[in-house]
């Protein structure tokens, strides 16, 4: 069986079109007679909130062991849905009960491609109206941000092929969970773009907010690595590790990027001294972004403004959030509504950030001031977001 095989493509490409088809419509709809910025918007906001959904999806399908539901790419067995793939299915589920092809996953995995098809279409329509209006009048923002994220889509593809064909290999699997944290990011500072709402800010709380994304982008980053691993049951206590403040790790072994799954940089099998250091890293990680997040949050309270208390509000949730379903995981056995709750926490608090941070530079008036021009402070903000704005 070749791991790729591109003749179901056509096919798969069809059933994501029609999954979009719901969306686009309701935008058409909604929107009809609007300006392109308010279509744009819309169709924005929709596809952010949909990728969302793909990425908590996408957790659900590694979760359930179904990423390699279906053995090759972009179909299954060669179909483009597992209903034309029934006879190779059943002979491995025969082989192997238990093991990672069966009806089950393979659906889920499948219907993971059909999402993931399906936002990428909405990508592409993105794309081709933003370059479309932006020759008939200005933008807010320019049509290379759509672009860029077509591009990015077509890159978390590959690296969704990539994941199939390399046996959940777990550096790429993790930067297939960065991709998506990634793309959320990127279709969020294009929706502020489009509808500024300019917060103004002082520049500590500014950069606070920036130096907090990174840190939770990192952390994702290890989160990734602790689930592609399956590190997360190498401590079931808490706040100790397997009854011990700092127990046996090997880091060595743990973080050797290159290299299989379950197996360590010699290529022997990977130590479970190599999950604890994977998992207590990933703690360590969490407490700097918790405590992070705690100063910022007492700043916005400090900071005396409505909207700067609503912010800290959110913050602190979705920090309660992670620490309620992270804390699951590790005392409650690695449930599955745990795991897919705490990957779509840090999906939230990192495209939450990254509006506060759009928000927080569009209402830098050194910003708004360098616009000489534009019609307004609001569309000057946001046209100083990013260097490939207008």
């Amino acid at each position: 069986m070749d791991l790729v095989d591109l003749s179901p493509l056509l096919r798969l490409v069809l059933l994501g079109a029609v999954l979009a088809i719901g969306p686009l419509a309701w935008v058409w709809v909604r929107h009809r007679g609007a300006e392109p910025s308010a279509r744009l918007y819309s169709l924005t906001a929709l596809t952010l909130f949909l990728t969302f959904d793909l990425v908590l999806f996408g957790a659900f399908t590694r979760l359930t062991d179904s990423g390699l539901g279906c053995p090759d790419w972009p179909g299954c067995y060669g179909s483009a849905s597992p209903l034309g793939a029934k006879a190779h299915i059943d002979a491995a589920q025969t082989a192997l009960p238990s093991g990672p092809v069966t009806h089950g996953k393979a659906w889920i995995e499948m219907i993971h491609r059909y999402l993931a098809s399906a936002v990428g279409l909405l990508i592409v329509v993105m794309t081709a109206a933003s370059w479309l209006a932006a020759r008939r009048r200005a933008l807010p923002i320019s049509p290379w941000w759509p672009t860029a994220t077509l591009v990015w889509v077509c890159l978390q593809g590959a690296f969704g092929a990539l994941t199939v064909t390399m046996k959940l290999y777990p550096a790429i699997v993790t930067l297939h969970l960065l991709g998506g944290i990634g793309l959320l990011m990127l279709l969020a500072v294009q929706s502020q773009g489009y509808r500024p709402r300019p917060w103004p800010l002082a520049p500590a709380l500014r950069r606070g907010i920036a130096a907090l994304l990174g840190l939770t982008i990192v952390q994702v980053m290890l989160g990734g690595w602790v689930s592609t691993n399956y590190a997360v049951l190498a401590c079931q206590d808490f706040p100790t590790c397997q009854g011990q403040w700092w127990p046996e790790m090997d880091f060595e072994h743990g973080f050797t990027v290159a290299r299989a799954l379950g197996i360590g940089h010699d290529g022997g099998y990977l130590p479970f001294a190599a999950l604890t250091a994977i998992h207590v890293v990933h703690r360590i990680g969490a407490l700097v972004v918790f405590l992070s997040l705690a100063v910022l949050a007492w700043r916005l309270f400090a900071d005396g403004g409505v909207t700067a208390r609503r912010w800290a509000l959110l913050l602190l949730a979705l920090a309660g959030w992670q620490l309620a379903s992270g804390l699951g995981n590790v005392v409650l056995g690695w449930p599955l509504v745990a795991a897919v709750a705490h990957t779509g926490g840090a999906a939230a608090l990192a495209t939450a950030l990254t509006i506060a941070w759009m928000r927080a530079r569009q209402g830098d008036p050194a910003r708004v001031g360098r616009q000489p021009g534009t019609a307004s402070p609001a569309v000057a903000g946001a046209a100083a977001t990013m260097p490939l704005v207008k």
